[in-house]
């Protein structure tokens, strides 16, 4: 008989978590008893899993020893508080906040890529889910890593406001609709406007100038990578899409690869798809091919016209799903084939 497990999704009613459980569902994880928690103003609402009502519990007093993993997915403040209670009751968390990625204790996974980090995660009894924007550049630059090496990577992303949860898409369908029928916009989500607009700012700035988001892509990529001399400049943009991140990449590679050998390089790797016949106009965009989508769409792979060791690329792939619940149940299936 195969094992189940009992669960439970950390902030149930948000975006993430509702992309988690419907995953879940999808992938037909073997669930036993799931929990949905949330905070106290959440409480008593039903979500269906599987075909049954399960009322959402209250957070602040939920006995994770009940459960023996749970998906964490309700922001830095919650899982900075609540994770290690959760963990040293015996409950594996997966964390989809920034707030353990760094410890050098936690591994920081993506199945396809860094499988193995994950044998040392019965330290903290925490496994931490990468960026949304970190995951699916490094979904399509680690096989060229592994054949050539890669020296430095400059990325410009092009970020949905779904990144933001619920409250960026309302504030762009709101904005969209107010300025189209010549009315004044609101502003809260994002420092200004979104609608028709693109804001290169993305998280709290730090002392270096550059945001959180963009040393997030840098610190994660050395870790997850192994490997603390890759050079990572990033300049992450919030663009007036609901749902889907675009990237802008230039690698440098130690040595030369022909943009053929790094399509056939990727026509290879999990998780990710070749896109593209630029003769046919044919390219990967995040409503076409990344919205709803589980997979990493990579096209327009050309080599630097500089003559340098240089490959250019456009990635596109879903926030929610693969740049986050996807890829954090996937870290729950390869822990319980592994581990458990």
């Amino acid at each position: 008989m195969s094992m189940i497990y009992d669960v439970a999704v950390v902030g149930a009613t948000g975006l993430v978590g509702e992309t988690v459980l419907a995953i879940l569902q999808e992938r037909n994880f073997p669930v036993g008893n799931i929990h949905l928690l949330a905070s106290e103003r959440s409480v008593g609402i039903k979500k269906q899993f599987k075909g049954k009502n399960i009322q959402v519990e209250n957070l602040q007093d939920f006995d994770f020893s009940q459960v023996q993993i749970a998906w964490f997915c309700a922001g830095g403040a919650a899982s900075e508080k609540y994770a290690p209670i959760a963990a040293d009751s015996g409950c594996i968390v997966i964390d989809n906040s920034s707030v353990f990625r760094n410890d050098f204790d936690v591994p920081l996974v993506i199945p396809e890529v860094n499988p193995d980090s994950l044998i040392n995660y019965s330290a903290r009894n925490i496994i931490a889910n990468p960026n949304c924007s970190t995951i699916q550049m490094l979904l399509a630059l680690a096989p060229i890593h592994r054949e050539v090496g890669i020296e430095r990577i400059n990325v410009a992303t092009y970020q949905a406001v779904s990144g933001s949860g619920k409250a960026g898409l309302e504030e762009l369908a709101k904005q969209t609709t107010s300025l189209l029928n010549a009315r004044e916009v609101e502003v809260s989500v994002y420092s200004q406007q979104i609608a028709f607009n693109v804001l290169p700012h993305i998280d709290v700035f730090e002392e270096n100038d550059y945001t959180r988001e963009e040393m997030k892509m840098v610190w994660e990529t050395q870790k997850i990578l192994a490997d603390e001399n890759i050079a990572v400049n990033a300049t992450c943009v919030r663009v007036p899409v609901f749902h889907g991140h675009s990237e802008a990449l230039h690698i440098d590679t130690s040595s030369f690869i022909s943009a053929v050998e790094v399509r056939s390089l990727l026509k290879d790797a999990a998780g990710v798809e070749v896109v593209g016949s630029p003769q046919q106009q044919e390219y990967a965009s995040a409503v076409v091919n990344g919205s709803g989508s589980d997979l990493v769409y990579v096209s327009r792979i050309r080599e630097d016209l500089a003559g340098n060791n240089g490959i250019n690329m456009w990635v596109v792939a879903d926030n929610a799903r693969k740049g986050a619940a996807l890829n954090a149940v996937q870290i729950g299936e390869l822990l319980i084939e592994k581990y458990l």
